[in-house]
């Protein structure tokens, strides 16, 4: 399957990379001691090209779906949470909904496939404020059941790339964070880390919503079946098409847009980094405009930051998506941003900096 997806350049210029960690390194402290800080906002700074990096109008976006796979018992909680919750969103009362308003980030939530209509009893063309209907041809009450068929058809997964990309060209900003929702999305994301990280899917599983050691045994059961009917899905998209879901699909979508806007993008827990395990897949370069945000207590989780080979801002436990995570952490990129801007160098400030110790000499 073929996509023309945004292509991303290498954005790490060697001479402005250097002059940004020489900035970092004078500024009125010991070498290094604000830590990961220092690397946030040295990543913050090639992103968005800049010295004195500015986060302006961040935008956080929760990509919700359902999947056709829970019929199979792969979720502690009924789908119907999946269109409770998006009007729980729209109502401004879910976690994501407080911690994106105590932060000042908007928020957005996209229908790609809920199982529900949104609209329905509106009048035709009406919109509601802070959500996109972007449902897929033949998708619109969610992906298919992948343990008898392929979640989605190329022609669905091509639509739903695509759906990301727009949304993402229609926002203001420079910054996306990752939002999910989508009773079942851990089976899909559990799918997609073995298939394309070549873990055994019993690694990769976890409790999700909230299952009890034997649930979790019978859930692993059905997508080791699942991985089993797709086996020859082994392409990104394709594993893609086969095993995920539409909210991801468009999340892959999103992420390659705002990498190649280089807006910095900023990733929730297990089900916004399978997106970016794909885009990854895709095109490598992607993670130099990720930052991610936590460590989620959800298995397969560790697994996949091990696997792309990245460290997240946080630890907490969370387990919950939504892009919770993304909004705890956004004052860390905010402070990062503001040291680099505001913080005096060692020269402005007239302080003193480390003697050079002659090695020559005893001490």
């Amino acid at each position: 399957m073929n996509h023309t997806l945004p292509q991303l350049s290498d954005i790490r210029d060697a001479a402005f990379t250097q002059a940004l960690q020489h900035k970092i390194d004078t500024k009125t402290k010991p070498l290094g001691s604000l830590g990961r800080l220092e690397t946030l906002a040295l990543s913050i700074g090639q992103i968005l090209g800049s010295a004195s990096p500015v986060l302006k109008d961040p935008q956080m976006v929760v990509f919700a779906g359902d999947h056709g796979l829970v019929a199979r018992g792969v979720s502690a909680f009924p789908q119907d949470v999946s269109w409770q919750m998006v009007e729980n969103f729209l109502a401004g009362g879910a976690a994501v909904s407080v911690f994106s308003r105590a932060n000042g980030i908007a928020l957005t939530v996209v229908d790609c496939g809920v199982a529900h209509d949104f609209l329905a009893g509106l009048p035709a063309g009406t919109q509601r404020p802070g959500l996109l209907v972007r449902k897929v041809p033949g998708g619109e009450k969610g992906t298919a059941d992948s343990s008898v068929q392929a979640a989605m058809t190329d022609a669905q997964c091509q639509q739903a790339l695509q759906n990301g990309m727009d949304i993402v060209k229609g926002l203001p900003g420079n910054a996306l964070l990752l939002g999910e929702m989508g009773i079942g999305n851990t089976s899909a994301a559990s799918l997609l880390l073995s298939r394309l990280a070549g873990l055994d899917i019993e690694v990769c599983t976890g409790a999700g919503t909230g299952l009890d050691a034997p649930a979790v045994q019978r859930k692993t059961t059905v997508l080791r079946g699942v991985l089993a009917r797709h086996s020859d899905a082994k392409a990104p998209l394709e594993a893609l098409a086969a095993l995920g879901g539409f909210e991801i699909a468009t999340m892959v979508g999103a992420v390659m847009q705002a990498a190649h806007e280089r807006r910095v993008v900023v990733v929730d827990g297990f089900i916004a980094t399978s997106a970016v395990l794909v885009a990854h897949a895709l095109q490598p370069l992607v993670l130099q405009r990720c930052v991610f945000a936590h460590r989620s207590g959800e298995r397969g989780h560790e697994f996949m930051l091990q696997y792309l080979g990245v460290q997240a801002l946080l630890d907490l436990g969370l387990r919950l998506g939504e892009g919770s995570g993304g909004a705890l952490a956004w004052p860390l990129l905010q402070s990062a941003c503001a040291m680099l801007r505001e913080m005096a160098s060692f020269e402005s400030a007239g302080v003193s900096e480390k003697a050079a110790v002659d090695q020559s000499v005893g001490v």
